[in-house]
């Protein structure tokens, strides 16, 4: 008997995303880091509005590593439209992050009502790619009302 590709436990690693680059990344939970994060410059896309904001040094344990969180408003449904729409969002930071995001930054992914979950999966990955290429621009190159 063969064992079988990947675990039954769920934990299985992405084909496209390699293991070394998925564990740099840290999931934000407090809620002062989601704060801090609004405070911070922002890009919408059409599937979802990404807030990125640099750590100050000292600020937390990892330095280096590269932290995301994620939330969807009750604008955007129910709680298993909600979870739906943040499983995605997951997916595609772990898929665009560990190779556009910056160690030391924090991202927030915001999901939006009825384009989030509905999007094609790879128009998921273009939208982050463009905000992240717009949110870490050059302050000149930006909007003038974004931080």
């Amino acid at each position: 008997m063969t064992p079988p590709e990947a675990p039954l436990d769920g934990n299985a690693s992405r084909r496209d995303v390699p293991p070394a680059a998925s564990s740099c990344l840290l999931v934000l939970k407090k809620r002062s880091d989601f704060l801090l994060a609004a405070r911070a410059r922002k890009q919408g896309v059409g599937s979802m509005m990404v807030q990125a904001r640099r750590r100050r040094e000292g600020e937390s344990e990892t330095p280096n590593a590269i932290r995301v969180g994620f939330t969807c408003s009750k604008k955007v449904g129910n709680a298993v439209a909600r979870n739906h729409a943040k499983r995605r969002m997951r997916e595609v930071a772990r898929a665009v992050l560990p190779t556009l995001g910056k160690p030391g930054w924090d991202y927030v992914l915001i999901g939006r009502a009825d384009s989030t979950a509905a999007r094609p999966f790879e128009d998921l990955k273009s939208d982050l790619r463009y905000a992240l290429k717009k949110l870490h621009a050059p302050a000149a190159k930006r909007a003038p009302n974004q931080k």
